[in-house]
């Protein structure tokens, strides 16, 4: 596949955008053999995982959020006596139960700059240590390094493939024709953005036709089928020769009305990761890991209309039969005013890129000196790191 750098506005502004527009999911996949299976899922809009996993234990973080923060008594799912999981989350209590859920808390990119989305993805999925460092994605390099096949070629190549796996190796891609659309605040935010740009302007424009009326013909009830058809296809194909499947669920960018907003993309989080484990079935979900992960957290203190902006420390979601959770993992770096970075996000205490090669070096044995020289430039990881006791 030809190398690609991934920019959002010539995405939108290039001939496939009324085709991708109202999707913003491409899946991609990698065969190889062996047994081991492994998900990435891109929370695009920067997830804030001080809701998703609230440390409602924690002294003064209700004075931060009056209106974000709950307890158990108010609906939250207490975890561990500290943290407890946001109600919309019900759906993957089991899986925390069983040992097949785990968050790690304060983690991020080396990301610092103007909190952009566009550029924390890009580092986000590139894997490198500055903005636009990395041409190619942290998954697609990772494939030159893990013994595959390449007998399975493409099922269907009609939208161009995110960043993340994007590079040299030959990878497939499908694109649903669902209704994974972007949520309303992004495209507010896209059309303000690019407002001065006639050429963006009048894709967009198509492109928002095409998603009203592919939504208008949908029966009711199939709102939100999207993710779960996503889920389900990747769960089929990584039951046959395709290890590794990448696909992205949008909508968490709440700077307002935040109570309400984050419920759908909560629910299709745990939406995904159910569906994959039912697709897959007991033996091969034991063998898989899924790592969710977003470009950068929010501010710990919720802003004047409900929602929160754009921080820093962020919250990763790992799945699968293939590690030991019902755990919060990471070190958590506290919240009082000396702890934060800023004086408003949350602290990374950890990089991002160490736990997606932790997940590599667990499930395909790549070396730590590959993950470190040709997959994760400047990262620290070796045989002492503590995300291999996931």
């Amino acid at each position: 596949m030809t190398n690609l750098v991934l920019s959002r506005r010539s995405f939108l502004a290039s001939a496939c955008c009324v085709a991708a527009a109202p999707i913003f999911t491409p899946v991609t996949f990698a065969a190889m053999p062996g047994d081991n299976r492994f998900v990435t899922i891109v929370l695009r809009g920067a997830m804030d995982g001080l809701d998703l996993v609230q440390p409602y234990g924690e002294t003064g973080f209700a004075a931060l959020r009056p209106t974000l923060a709950l307890t158990p008594d108010a609906g939250l799912f207490d975890l561990d006596g500290h943290f407890g999981l946001h109600p919309e989350a019900a759906d993957l209590l089991p899986l925390w139960k069983n040992k097949e859920l785990a968050f790690v808390h304060a983690v991020s990119t080396p990301y610092r700059d103007q909190r952009s989305h566009f550029d924390g993805q890009d580092m986000l999925e590139s894997g490198g240590e500055h903005v636009s460092e990395e041409k190619t994605g942290w998954l697609n390099r990772a494939l030159a390094v893990i013994p595959r096949s390449d007998a399975r070629r493409a099922i269907d190549i009609n939208t161009t493939t995110e960043l993340i796996l994007s590079g040299p190796n030959n990878v497939d891609v499908w694109a649903s024709d669902s209704g994974l659309d972007p949520a309303k605040d992004e495209m507010q935010f896209l059309k303000r953005l690019y407002a001065g740009d006639p050429a963006f302007a009048s894709a967009m424009a198509e492109a928002t036709r095409a998603n009203a009326a592919s939504m208008s013909a949908e029966p009711d009830g199939m709102r939100g089928k999207g993710v779960v058809e996503v889920a389900t296809f990747a769960g089929g194909m990584l039951k046959g020769d395709y290890r590794i499947a990448s696909f992205s669920i949008s909508g968490w960018d709440t700077h307002a009305g935040q109570i309400e907003q984050f419920k759908r993309p909560v629910q299709e989080l745990a939406q995904a990761i159910n569906t994959l484990k039912a697709t897959l079935g007991a033996d091969i979900w034991s063998k898989t890991v899924v790592l969710a992960m977003t470009e950068f957290g929010r501010t710990v203190r919720e802003n004047g209309s409900g929602g929160t902006d754009h921080g820093t420390g962020g919250c990763a979601v790992l799945a699968g039969g293939g590690i030991n959770g019902g755990r919060i993992l990471g070190r958590w770096p506290g919240l009082n005013d000396q702890q934060l970075l800023d004086a408003r996000d949350l602290a990374p205490t950890a990089d991002i890129r160490e736990l997606a090669a932790a997940a590599l070096y667990r499930q395909f044995d790549v070396t730590a000196g590959d993950l470190t020289s040709k997959i994760f430039p400047g990262v620290s990881f070796d045989k002492g790191s503590q995300f291999l006791r996931i």
